[in-house]
């Protein structure tokens, strides 16, 4: 069972599951903790996993006023502050790894590693482009099935979309009653498309992991590249015919690799 906890005026909704070295995971646009229920439920085994519903998605409601990606990793630390959590292995995918970066760097010694999946330093002119469609769909789209429908066209490989399991997605997504309001949707995409790391990257000391799609149309290979070249010692590795979140469509493999990663780091 999931509660809230307090930290930096927010009451922030989080999720633990397992036992073993903590892990914090960092969602990206719009997701919430069922985002990562393949990991709550396949690495529980090895790890204690805390999840949470970043600010303005799920239950955590969003605050007036400007949002930062610096402080949605101050609310990270939070999350890990109210739960008693020293230190952990920080993963994010999308959004969420721009936070698990910013989170590295403003409380280093809050991150024992990094696993950035479909990450960037700086939005380029394609992602920007990328940017304005959702905006455009998101407003315009006749209904929120035909929303999610184009949008995950980009998130799943052509397999998921015909083999059923983006559709079971959706279902799911319709289902969920703490549904995101439309402007705290797009508050999130003005944080994530004004942050550059690019210049403070290099600083970054811990262990890093970063992973890619290699069919990812949206945050390609040679884009998540630039942040293992910036990031030192940091690993990269594609997940060749695997699209934008690949934690969720092959769970399997994706968690065989960063718990691997993570044993390393132990």
């Amino acid at each position: 069972m999931g509660k809230h906890v307090r930290g930096g005026g927010l009451e922030i909704w989080t999720e633990q599951a397992g036992e073993g070295p903590d892990v914090l995971l960092i969602g990206g646009l719009g997701d919430t903790v069922e985002s990562w229920q393949f990991q709550l439920d396949g690495l529980a085994g090895s790890f204690r996993l805390t999840a949470f519903d970043n600010r303005g998605a799920g239950r955590t409601a969003m605050p007036p006023g400007p949002v930062t990606v610096e402080q949605m990793a101050d609310d990270a630390a939070e999350v890990l502050h109210a739960l008693d959590v020293p230190a952990a292995h920080v993963a994010g995918f999308s959004g969420g790894s721009i936070i698990a970066q910013e989170l590295a760097l403003r409380h280093p010694q809050l991150v024992r590693s990094l696993v950035l999946q479909s990450t960037w330093p700086a939005p380029d002119a394609y992602l920007r482009r990328w940017d304005r469609l959702v905006r455009w769909l998101v407003q315009t789209a006749p209904t929120e099935r035909d929303f999610l429908e184009m949008f995950f066209l980009d998130i799943y490989t052509a397999r998921a979309h015909d083999d059923g399991t983006v559709d079971r997605f959706i279902e799911e997504v319709l289902a969920f009653p703490h549904k995101q309001r439309t402007e705290d949707l797009l508050r999130f995409l003005d944080a994530i498309m004004d942050h550059d790391t690019t210049g403070r990257l290099p600083r970054i000391t811990a262990p890093a992991l970063v992973l890619a799609g290699g069919r990812d149309a949206t945050l390609r290979p040679d884009l998540v590249r630039a942040v293992a070249e910036l990031i030192p010692g940091a690993r990269f590795e594609v997940l060749e015919g695997e699209a934008h979140q690949p934690f969720q469509e092959v769970p399997d493999e994706w968690n065989a690799r960063v718990a691997a990663f993570w044993r390393e780091v132990e």
